[in-house]
């Protein structure tokens, strides 16, 4: 009988996972991209129509918390980097689970006694629940680099299409359907917006919002004033695209000879974390007065904020924009 059951429960375990491969994973991820490009086209709506309306429908799934949400900027600006991260989530979701990794990591810190000053408490449970927050801040800068590295190839594939006796329409389209991910996806979001009756003019400005590059907003104000003035856009968008890549391959260049320092650099902030574990388990006495002690505690403080601060300056000297 037991060996009846177990082969059962095999059996429908490995049905269930062939029908997730194999149908309901796909069906599933078509629908995602279904409605995440239409509350791409909503947002893009209402922005030249009549303003916040819709889009506090996408901050969170509760109405009266909309209200509240959007008046706060930093949930304003956290939907927007929801948004250029192409995730399905929305911010208040974000937000909710942020604040419930901090609450749970506050009760068992206090639950167990890890900290016996409350200070250290809180800190831990702040930095536990800003990770949700920092993971899509970090999404949206992978693919915002992404879209930067693809952006010369998809000019030069939007400029071949012109030379070959395209429209700025069609051309567009091209880019749509030949440009590598995910800058075709956000040209899709734009022949849609024109599908639906917007303007050209209206579709690039929307398309630089949702893609906050200067390469991008250049590349759409190029197509604009080409509309207005009837400029030669293909010298224009050529020399463009040769400015990028010589400026990615400087930042690329840059990077490589900087690299030792920024070892440097994380060298010294992860080294205080090395030797405190070391000491944690070579001679807990030694180094347990930081939280046993009021005077420990005060200094432990002080250094995880020096700490924190030390990483943050770092990191601010070591960030090149180009």
């Amino acid at each position: 009988m037991g060996a009846t059951i177990l082969i059962f429960l095999i059996f429908t375990g490995a049905t269930a996972v062939a029908c997730e491969v194999a149908i309901w994973g796909p069906e599933r991820k078509a629908r995602e991209a279904a409605e995440a490009r239409v509350r791409g086209l909503r947002a893009a709506h209402v922005q030249q129509r009549s303003g916040p309306l819709l889009r506090r429908q996408s901050i969170s799934g509760v109405g009266f918390l909309d209200e509240i949400l959007v008046q706060l900027r930093f949930i304003r600006q956290l939907q927007k980097a929801v948004d250029q991260a192409a995730l399905s989530y929305r911010a208040g979701s974000v937000l909710a689970l942020s604040v419930a990794i901090a609450v749970v990591t506050a009760g068992v810190s206090e639950a167990f006694a890890f900290f016996p000053f409350r200070f250290l408490e809180v800190l831990v449970a702040i930095a536990f629940g800003s990770i949700p927050i920092l993971w899509v801040y970090r999404q949206r800068s992978k693919r915002m680099h992404a879209i930067e590295e693809g952006l010369p190839e998809s000019i030069d594939l939007f400029t071949r299409a012109m030379r070959a006796g395209h429209n700025i329409h069609s051309g567009l389209e091209v880019l749509a359907g030949e440009a590598p991910e995910p800058i075709a996806g956000e040209f899709k979001k734009l022949t849609e917006e024109l599908a639906l009756g917007s303007s050209v003019e209206s579709a690039l400005h929307s398309l630089g919002e949702r893609i906050p590059l200067l390469d991008m907003r250049f590349f759409v104000t190029g197509l604009v004033l080409q509309r207005e003035t009837g400029a030669n856009l293909v010298t224009v968008l050529e020399s463009m695209a040769g400015v990028i890549r010589e400026r990615l391959q400087l930042r690329s260049k840059l990077r490589a000879h900087t690299a030792q320092q920024r070892f440097s650099a994380a060298l010294l902030a992860g080294l205080p974390v090395f030797t405190l574990i070391v000491f944690y388990f070579v001679n807990y006495n030694y180094v347990s007065l930081l939280w046993t002690t009021e005077l420990g505690s005060k200094l432990f403080t002080y250094a995880v904020l020096s700490e924190v601060v030390g990483i943050l300056v770092m990191r601010r000297i070591s960030a090149v924009k180009m």
